[in-house]
């Protein structure tokens, strides 16, 4: 979903010539055959989106997996970048590198404070793997290598699966579902009550460039050399109940919505402080309705079996 944001951004330039692999043309876990594709292709700036993500079930299920793979793509990718020189590398992670009880919202200096959430902790250790490495480079070889950390994203591209999807994709085709079905009523779990921030993948995107492309000198005096990543949100967040209220109001769902409270609510609140990325110049364009309106539109695209 992030990769292909970045692509459809960076296309906008036609001066950009852009590199790219697919799996079966690349496994990045490989550490030979990605150190021979950055060889043979003449790359000047590398973004690192590639990751292998899940839900909670996912974490909990293949947590091995999660951190190796995770920590053989990043240092792979990483030490390959800094053996052909190049200079300029993005490395993106997660909000779930920050420890459960942080103080919201998170700030970047909440890093490495307290313990992580369990459910996620190796998914969490490996991202915060890819922001010691992108330092350590910088520091050892004067490299300028940075790294984002998005809140939760969603849009063009995103996992409708009906088992394995996150909140917003999940809702979508739930509340759509129950739209062509006629259903009188949709469950939400949980009381509606935590609050939770979402950013537009197309937001995430062009804040990744807008870092990438930061004058060194400003991105300097806004960071340090051991505490170098930023956070990138929308510095807005909501209740769950207002969330599950906006998509049905987007799918135009007349039903009834019954809040599960025998279910978990998780975490009470989950926000980012995007103070650092705003001095530095950029937020986030794309209010919560809006970018609903145009993930609702896109799934109907790629769906046809689900048109009205």
């Amino acid at each position: 979903m992030v990769g292909s944001a970045i692509i459809r951004q960076l296309e906008n330039d036609q001066t950009n010539i852009i590199i790219t692999a697919s799996r079966d043309e690349l496994d990045l876990t490989n550490q030979q055959a990605v150190n021979q594709f950055f060889a043979d292709n003449k790359i000047d700036q590398v973004y690192l989106a590639a990751a292998k993500v899940g839900g909670i079930h996912a974490n909990n299920e293949y947590p091995a997996e999660f951190i190796y793979q995770n920590l053989m793509i990043q240092a792979n990718i990483i030490h390959a970048a800094h053996s052909n020189n190049i200079q300029k590398l993005l490395f993106l992670g997660s909000s779930c590198i920050y420890p459960k009880m942080a103080e919201q919202p998170m700030k970047e200096d909440a890093l490495l404070t307290g313990i992580l959430e369990s459910t996620n902790e190796p998914y969490a250790i490996a991202k915060i793997a890819g922001i010691k490495l992108c330092e350590s480079y910088n520091r050892q070889y004067g490299r300028d290598y940075r790294s984002v950390m998005p809140t939760n994203l969603y849009g063009e591209n995103d996992n409708f699966h009906p088992e394995n999807s996150h909140v917003i994709p999940a809702l979508i085709r739930r509340f759509h579902e129950a739209k062509l079905n006629n259903d009188p009523t949709v469950t939400a779990w949980g009381s509606g009550k935590p609050m939770r921030e979402f950013l537009h993948v197309d937001d995430m995107a062009e804040a990744s460039i807008f870092v990438m492309n930061l004058d060194n000198n400003i991105y300097q005096q806004e960071t340090n050399p051991m505490l170098s990543h930023i956070n990138v949100g929308t510095g807005i967040d909501c209740t769950i109940r207002e969330l599950v209220e906006t998509v049905a109001k987007v799918v135009a769902y007349q039903g009834e919505i019954v809040f599960d409270t025998s279910k978990p609510d998780g975490s009470p609140r989950k926000f980012m402080d995007v103070s650092r990325l705003a001095v530095l110049g950029w937020k986030a364009k794309t209010n919560l309705e809006e970018g609903l309106n145009m993930t609702y539109q896109w799934f109907l695209a790629q769906n046809d079996n689900y048109r009205m």
